[in-house]
């Protein structure tokens, strides 16, 4: 499964987990730094360290316990990967008694006989109380287990088809042609006509077809959430939250490289990226634009002009904790109050830019209500002018065979993507239009008002200058007859 496990390699593996468990930033970032200072790992070695310290965020709340950690305990991260290769991994002690000290071998007979009897489900669900209540009060018991539980796994590894360089048939080909022992089990998926998926983690980015800009990676929810925006060729689309791109690049691939594309986000680094990803697409339609907020001037002169607006709002990204498992005990209540605040005032500024007949999207990698149902329905209630479309029908309209109500939502354990969700609003014409017109008729009301008004005092000053004219010219008359006198 992996290489030969050693002591070294443990104490490694333990030294990365120990920093990444301050969650005073992200995994992923610790992770990629930690491998550039230690170069000399090998494929295989940087696959046990990533994978095991990977699979204790996963599962560090029923770790924690069969562990019995005790808080800043220096040996806690030892602990933990020992758990996760005995428990989880389910390895003998026979399997790792060459690589451990006689205490670590004391260890591994206290965690491996350590009874689970009694557990809560929250401790089982592998997440903090608060969100268990969240997942608990939404679900239901037995549902939320299973979402919790789905995330304990691994993400495949997704693909998208670049359809503006080929398509997913020949793309597919050419892979199973390689036939590698690295590309086994390759198949499409169920849902995205865009998508393939390839059960094991491998790095893809030196990869010809990647080069090429023929794939990208990217989950298949964040491909059905293009078909839902659904663009079509020669419109005017933005995507008011792009961050790195993959959805706009997507966007625009469904736009057959025609209309005009804009991608906005406050981040520049962010933009930059979406800049290398953009030249490997072949797309010349998209526009990089940075903002920055939700409320910069620049936005105002594109008000109403826009066909399709994509806002993919900043969130828990709960959705991700296959992939991103530290957010689960990076991410505390008083964020998700912060974030349903920002998302609200983001959607409400997005659709200011949607035309008349246009289409608002709003999604987000969320699982829980707060930041999905019911930021759609608090919007819904302040604008009028808005409808709610149903998801299924147009993603059916797009021969996507895949219907979850109303609005969009995606699990891991019944749909194999990330946990996705989506709303899609339409701007009705005739409402903004009555809307346009009232509007025009109370500024018309309004001047008219302040003409009426302003009058009186025109013609007030008016009479103080003919006053003042009548006075001059007398004066001058007077000293005249005085003078003749």
């Amino acid at each position: 499964m992996y290489t030969v496990i050693n002591a070294d390699l443990l104490r490694q593996a333990a030294m990365l987990l120990s920093n990444i468990l301050d969650f005073n930033s992200p995994a992923d970032a610790k992770l990629s730094e930690f491998f550039k200072n230690n170069r000399d790992l090998g494929t295989k070695e940087r696959a046990f360290v990533a994978e095991s310290v990977y699979g204790v965020l996963r599962r560090l709340r029923f770790l924690s316990t069969v562990t019995a950690n005790e808080e800043n305990d220096p040996d806690d991260a030892r602990k933990l990967i020992l758990a996760w290769l005995l428990r989880i991994q389910g390895m003998s002690l026979r399997e790792l008694g060459a690589t451990l000290s006689e205490q670590q071998k004391e260890w591994a007979i206290t965690i491996k006989t350590k009874s689970t009897d009694g557990m809560s489900l929250a401790v089982q669900a592998d997440v903090r109380d608060w969100l268990w209540d969240k997942l608990v009060a939404q679900y239901g018991e037995t549902e939320a287990l299973k979402i919790a539980r789905s995330m304990h796994e691994s993400a495949s590894l997704d693909l998208r088809v670049n359809t503006i360089k080929g398509n997913r048939e020949e793309t597919l080909q050419k892979l199973i042609a390689e036939n590698t022992s690295s590309l086994t089990n390759i198949e499409l998926t169920p849902y995205s006509p865009i998508g393939i998926r390839m059960p094991q983690r491998l790095n893809i980015s030196r990869h010809v077809l990647f080069t090429e800009g023929k794939i990208e990676v990217q989950d298949e929810g964040s491909q059905i959430l293009a078909h839902l925006v659904a663009p079509k060729r020669g419109m005017m689309v933005a995507d008011f939250c792009a961050g790195a791109g993959g959805k706009t690049l997507a966007l625009g691939a469904l736009m057959r490289n025609t209309g005009r594309l804009y991608a906005f986000d406050i981040s520049e680094k962010r933009l930059n990226n979406l800049g290398k990803r953009l030249k490997r697409s072949g797309l010349s339609n998209l526009h990089a634009q940075v903002i920055t907020s939700e409320s910069d001037p620049k936005l105002k002169r594109l008000n109403g002009k826009f066909d399709r607006v994509l806002v993919d709002a900043p969130c828990t990204g709960l959705g991700t904790l296959r992939r991103n498992p530290d957010l689960k005990w990076r991410q505390l209540p008083q964020d998700v109050a912060e974030l349903t605040q920002k998302q609200a005032a983001i959607l409400a500024r997005a659709a200011k830019l949607v035309k008349a007949g246009g289409r608002l999207v709003y999604s987000t990698c969320s699982l829980l209500a707060d930041e999905n149902e019911q930021i759609a329905e608090a919007f819904l209630s302040t604008h009028p002018d808005y409808t709610l479309v149903n998801a299924a029908e147009i993603l059916a309209q797009n021969q996507i065979n895949l219907d979850t109500g109303t609005m969009l939502k995606l699990f891991p354990h019944l749909h194999g993507t990330d946990g996705f969700f989506a709303a899609v609003f339409e701007r009705d014409a005739l409402l903004t239009e009555k809307k346009s017109t009232e509007k025009a008729h109370e500024t018309a009301e309004k001047n008219a008002v302040i003409a009426a008004d302003s009058e009186p005092l025109a013609e007030a000053e008016q009479i103080s200058e003919e006053s003042k004219v009548k006075k001059v010219v007398k004066k001058p008359l007077r000293k005249r007859s005085r003078s003749i006198q």
